[in-house]
């Protein structure tokens, strides 16, 4: 337990020390680090990770999304003139942005199928399929981390850590009220621990939490409160879906752990594996209905 609390306790400090380079290019650095960690832990699972030219594709792409999108929207803020504001103010530095990443995912999957080729008796579709399926979706996730953060110069930074609040409130609300009150299994063969009062707990949390926070910081309207209420709890109800898929994985591969890298919680993936599916939720809610 002590060392759960230690390894968690620098993880914060980390990613405290992330978020307040927010505004610059350590972001999109830090993001392409935890993808390039995710990645691994994942190709690692279905044994290609000694596939050099594989393993390296799929970090290449992993890494250049965040990067990228923080090079483009540095370079349109110094082109444009708006100091502090991070968007992209044209459709040709968006355009520039699609094109890029589109050609990256191409060459990286090229290299993947050639690959796959030379050493088909060794590499099977399975591994390969989800080799491609991880390299787009974890890279595409993460980077709405630096999405969320620029879409906004003033509260960019609010929005980013309600984002990942997102996924983590729900599970310490579901873990709680999963102690307390938790009696009925909600996929006791893939998650022994998950309960459906923990669920049910876990988007209570987040959706209070939400509507309040929102409330408290751009000031309390009825729509902005019912809006931030329903964020959150479909947030949370994202987040269970993701935490699931992951573990699923890892009871059909057999694994515990995706990794080692954080003593008693695990690998990145394990800690990011609700973030993978509540990020673009958060992003996509924001985007339409404008919870700020």
């Amino acid at each position: 337990m002590l060392t759960r609390i230690i390894s968690g306790a620098v993880g914060v400090v980390l990613l405290g020390a992330v978020l307040f380079f927010h505004d610059t290019i350590v972001l999109p650095i830090a993001v392409a680090a935890i993808i390039a960690v995710m990645l691994f832990e994942l190709i690692r699972a279905v044994k290609l990770h000694k596939c050099l030219p594989i393993l390296i594709a799929a970090e290449a792409c992993g890494i250049a999304v965040p990067i990228l999108y923080g090079v483009l929207t540095t370079i349109n803020v110094i082109g444009v003139g708006y100091p502090g504001h991070f968007e992209f103010k044209s459709w040709r530095y968006a355009d520039k942005y699609n094109l890029y990443v589109f050609g990256i995912i191409l060459l990286c999957a090229f290299v993947v199928f050639i690959t796959w080729l030379r050493k088909h008796k060794e590499i099977r579709y399975e591994q390969v399929f989800f080799v491609l399926a991880v390299m787009v979706l974890v890279p595409q996730a993460m980077t709405t981390m630096v999405r969320i953060e620029r879409c906004d110069h003033e509260s960019g930074l609010f929005l980013l850590i309600m984002g990942l609040c997102g996924a983590w409130i729900a599970d310490t609300g579901a873990y709680f009220t999963g102690v307390a009150i938790g009696k009925h299994k909600l996929c006791p063969e893939i998650s022994p621990k998950k309960t459906i009062e923990g669920l049910v707990g876990g988007i209570l949390t987040t959706a209070v939490v939400y509507a309040i926070a929102f409330s408290v910081y751009y000031g309390f309207t009825a729509k902005r409160a019912v809006i931030a209420c329903i964020t959150g709890a479909v947030c949370a109800i994202i987040g269970t879906v993701g935490d699931l898929s992951a573990s699923m994985v890892k009871r059909q591969i057999g694994f515990k752990d995706y990794g080692k890298i954080m003593p008693g919680h695990g690998g990145l993936m394990d800690r990011f594996d609700s973030v993978l599916f509540v990020l673009p939720t958060f992003y996509a809610f924001i985007a339409i209905f404008g919870v700020q």
